[in-house]
Parts: C-alpha cells; structure tokens; sequence
C-alpha cells in the first residue's frame, strides 16, 4: 500500500475532490464523502477538503435507489481540476457498466480527469472504474456479493471479495456501501495523519478502524453447537501486542482445537489469526511512532515486532515507508 503523504502544503490549500453521482445512486453512500471529508481539519478548525458532487449529464436532478431525488450542483466540470474522483454505486437496471461498457456521459466525463489523479470507487463503483481499464493487472474489491460477476465481466482485474478495500496508490477501491465509511478515514489517514482520522472518525460516530474484512458479513449457516465465538481471546491478544501470541494459547482461551479457532477466527475477522495480529502490531507501532517519543528500537518490542528490523519490514510492506519516514511526516 503505497503512502501519498505530501508536504504540509495540502493543509494550506484543501485538496479537491469530485464525487460523481448518477442515477440510482445510493443516497447513504452519497454522503459519506462529505460527512468523512468534511471533518477532516486543522487544529484551527480549518477544513483540509473541499467536496463537489457533480452528475455527468449536468446539474440537476438525479435518481436515487430510494423514493426520492438529489438535486446535484454540478456537472462534469469539477472532474478537469479535481485531486481525488471518487465514484459511487449506481443502482439502475439499465446501467451499461454492468456490461463492462461505459455510458457516453460518463466516457466524457473520464476524459476530463487529468493524469495522476487519484480514482476512487465505493461499492460497486467499481465497475466504472474497471470499464474505464483503470483496474487492469491491479488487485481490487467490490460488493461481495457483486465478486462473482465482477471478476468474469472483468477477468483482468485480481477482484478480492474478503476485503474492506484495496489501495493501489493512486487507485482504490471499496466493498459495499459502509465500507466507503473506512476507505474515506484510510484516505484522511494516509493524507494526514491518525490524529486527523480519528477526530473525523469520532464526529461521525464510527470506529477509526474496523478488524478484518467484509468476509465477516456474508451471511453464512450458522454452525450447530451454538454461538462460540473468538471475541475474548482477541481481547486478550489486544492487551498483550508486546509478547510472543501462540495460536495454541488463543485456542485454548475459547476451548477450540487450534483448527476450529483458526476458521471461526477467519469467519468472524476475514483474516487468520497471524494476519490479525500483525495488522493489530502496525496499528499500534503507527501509534506510538506518531504520539510518543520512544525510540525506534523501543517501538518495535511495545508493539511486539521484537526488533526494528522486523517492524522496519512490516511497515514498509504495508504502508510503503521506514518507521523513521512514517514519524517524520505524521509526529
């Protein structure tokens, strides 16, 4: 996941983005972009975003899945100058996208995007974005229950339907509709810090981050033998990030062979055990990286990579910078 954390200029001017909008739009994730966005400030209250909604038919308007419409401001035009273009879901049955083809207004609006913009997709969003060949060779996500019939509409793109999003730098793309909610604050947090995440986070009453996947949404039988669930041995992993973690004393913490707390532990996370732990370890070496003054070495045994070494190439396999770099740019 490679890291755009430009220069404390983007404080200075609010960077631009275009949400586009079309009919059958769904009016939850239609404001997500500005609720997420626009809590995003400085310390002086400033706003670090400025959010447009535009049709690519033109200002008016616009369908909802819903029984009401949105009157949408703007057309295509704040596509030529924006920095990030996120695009929503669209829910009507006649929509081309579904064909793998884009619609004409939408085609032109694409061609108004400049180079090197970043391209965002929530829910199946995705599927502009893979019509356009902006998805090709890249691993992306969509709706689970869109997976299937994305990845043969679009068989040169790498679909991961367990996920809650992928980011590919300057392309990302989100599972269905509340998943918008945690790629928005990854992208606040990869612009400006956890500190700034956070506060949008708490004015919108929604967890910073979210564990695991959209793997822990799909519905599944439940198994016989009641509700036996993994929530109390994560608990105690949570508490204890610093020390080594079996998976034999987590299994034992909820009275499971190691086999059957292995696969409940991906049903309700999305991800095994290890990968869980290690997401948890970055999340917290980010945290004391960006709030404390401890060294590097000090860091890395807190958050239980052991050694710098080994959290130098955890983080840098996840967030694309050193520990040294990571604190440079968000203390």
């Amino acid at each position: 996941m490679a890291m755009m954390c430009k220069d404390r200029a983007m404080a200075a001017t609010p960077h631009r983005i275009a949400v586009v909008a079309q009919h059958g739009v769904i009016p939850f994730e239609l404001g997500i972009p500005a609720r997420i966005f626009g809590g995003a400030r400085t310390p002086e209250g400033k706003g670090l975003y400025e959010v447009r909604t535009c049709a690519p038919y033109g200002p008016g308007p616009v369908r909802t899945d819903a029984d009401f419409e949105v009157n949408v401001p703007h057309g295509p035009e704040p596509l030529a100058d924006a920095e990030t273009v996120i695009f929503l879901a669209s829910h009507e049955r006649t929509s081309s996208h579904t064909e793998g083809r884009l619609s004409e207004e939408l085609a032109a609006a694409f061609a108004l995007i400049r180079p090197g913009t970043r391209l965002v997709s929530i829910c199946t969003g995705a599927y502009f974005l893979a019509a356009a060949g902006f998805l090709d060779g890249l691993r992306a996500t969509t709706h689970w229950n869109s997976a299937v019939h994305f990845q043969q509409t679009f068989p040169q793109v790498k679909v991961d339907p367990d996920v809650l999003y992928v980011d590919n730098g300057d392309i990302l793309t989100s599972a269905g509709v509340a998943a918008g909610i945690d790629l928005c604050l990854h992208l606040v947090r990869r612009d400006h810090g956890t500190a700034v995440a956070n506060v949008s986070a708490r004015r919108t009453l929604v967890p910073p981050h979210r564990e695991g996947g959209q793997a822990q949404y799909i519905q599944r039988p439940v198994p016989d033998g009641g509700p036996a669930t993994t929530a109390t041995a994560r608990a105690f992993a949570l508490g204890r990030l610093d020390r080594p973690l079996a998976l034999r004393e987590l299994a034992d913490m909820e009275s499971m062979s190691v086999r059957t707390f292995t696969r409940r532990f991906r049903e309700e996370t999305g991800v095994s055990p290890g990968q869980w732990l290690t997401q948890q370890r970055v999340e917290r070496a980010r945290q004391l990286l960006e709030s404390s003054d401890l060294t590097v070495d000090r860091i890395a045994r807190e958050a239980g990579f052991g050694t710098a070494a080994s959290m130098r190439q955890h983080l840098q396999a996840v967030l694309g910078v050193s520990p040294s770099t990571y604190r440079r740019t968000f203390r």
